[in-house]
């Protein structure tokens, strides 16, 4: 896996790069497993916006992914490697000896005719999923469950990983990839490993219409609107005489939003902001 570049034949190219994986399967994703995905364009129920800059983009259909590896013992070969538009990270086919077959998150270094499985206690390789429990301490892991039974809602985007640093009671220590330090119930399971297409940090768009096939419309600055469309608006020139604050007023710098009253709070050894 590598990042190509472009000969700036064109303004779109001359910053653009894309990551070029060789190991990436070019079939067709297995019927099976997909479905098709409609689009909210950022909107609620009733029609209006509530999630602002989304709309447009590229049809793509869903790929269904198990993110319970919950089909222990039973042995299962990598049949490819397949590119997912709905996620960052990669994802693997896998065809299980009893004739299942399911799409997980590809971890990286997972290639195509290993095989993987996942249980209680089962080898420390790339790709097999078990119990927090029944990991050794300092071991790389992602697609980690939050609660037992529930699947995996941690580390699951590209590159992403987080480590295993020790045990306290029925719950499991992880340094998560922003620094903080949590617990999880050592009942949970995850995945040995990192998850793949690392190199997704370093891709540039290069130009704004790949944006708008993902979905993504442009955003405009608010300083550059009038009085009744945003608090920054307005004024002579460029005037940045007021504290940054949100479209409805909120303060958009050092104000926090996290509700106190949140369960998992409880959970929290050490945060991201020390």
């Amino acid at each position: 896996m590598s990042v190509k570049k472009f000969n700036p034949i064109t303004p779109g190219l001359r910053q653009k790069t894309v990551i070029y994986n060789e190991e990436l399967s070019v079939n067709a994703p297995l019927k099976s497993l997909t479905k098709g995905k409609g689009t909210t364009s950022g909107r609620a129920g009733t029609g209006t916006i509530s999630v602002r800059r989304r709309g447009g983009g590229h049809k793509k259909k869903y790929r269904t992914i198990d993110f319970l590896r919950n089909k222990f013992g039973v042995p299962a070969k990598v049949a490819g490697i397949e590119y997912d538009p709905n996620r960052t990270a990669y994802i693997a086919l896998l065809f299980y000896k009893d004739g299942d077959k399911r799409y997980i998150i590809a971890p990286e270094g997972l290639k195509v005719g290993d095989t993987v499985v996942s249980g209680e206690i089962c080898d420390f390789k790339t790709g097999n999923a078990m119990k927090l429990k029944n990991i050794p301490i300092g071991t790389i892991v992602h697609n980690v469950e939050m609660i037992p039974l529930q699947g995996a809602k941690i580390c699951r985007s590209a590159g992403s990983s987080v480590q295993l640093t020790g045990f306290e009671g029925v719950y499991s220590a992880l340094k998560m990839p922003s620094g903080e330090l949590r617990l999880i119930h050592s009942e949970c399971m995850a995945t040995i490993g990192q998850v793949s297409n690392i190199d997704h940090m370093n891709e540039v768009l290069g130009k704004a219409g790949r944006s708008r096939w993902k979905g993504i419309r442009p955003s405009v600055r608010g300083i550059v609107m009038n009085p009744v469309d945003h608090p920054h608006g307005g004024g002579e020139g460029k005037n940045k005489g007021c504290q940054p604050v949100s479209p409805w007023g909120q303060k958009a710098k050092g104000l926090k939003t996290r509700s106190k009253k949140k369960v998992s709070s409880r959970f929290i050894i050490r945060r991201r902001k020390k």
